[in-house]
């Protein structure tokens, strides 16, 4: 199965790593996310232009600009525009309309489609980077 863009986990791994050290610059939130600095950039230009985060230059580093219970996945997921078009699942373009199934089945699909996304989007919408944030805390202190 193909995997959607990876951007969301990286956008959300960054505004967990904003959120708990002082300032982090790129050279270190790439280091964390374990990739290039140029994808690092552009993920956070993105951030940036969605109002989550403030990227202050050089190594001026980068601070959220709302609090963390206050940014949802969901908030994140629209920031990087994972999805073509406001819907995260493709439709072929030119099924035969001669076909008796060809004819109805986009219409079919999209129903269901449709109500996919607005049920992951409403879970996204109930998980907060604090939420996260917490969880990593625990996750990684010492038992």
């Amino acid at each position: 199965m193909k995997q959607m863009s990876s951007r969301l986990s990286m956008a959300v791994h960054i505004l967990c790593l904003i959120g708990t050290m002082p300032a982090p610059t790129g050279d270190v939130i790439a280091g964390s996310v374990n990739t290039n600095p140029v994808v690092i950039r552009r993920i956070m230009r993105m951030l940036k232009q969605a109002g989550l985060i403030q990227v202050r230059p050089g190594v001026g580093g980068s601070k959220l600009l709302r609090d963390p219970d206050r940014i949802t996945l969901l908030d994140v997921y629209h920031a990087v525009d994972i999805v073509e078009g406001n819907s995260m699942f493709g439709m072929h373009e030119h099924p035969n309309p001669a076909c008796p199934v060809g004819r109805m089945i986009a219409g079919a699909m999209r129903r269901e489609f449709d109500e996919a996304q607005r049920a992951m989007e409403q879970r996204l919408s109930q998980t907060t980077i604090r939420r996260l944030m917490d969880q990593v805390g625990r996750e990684r202190a010492p038992s």
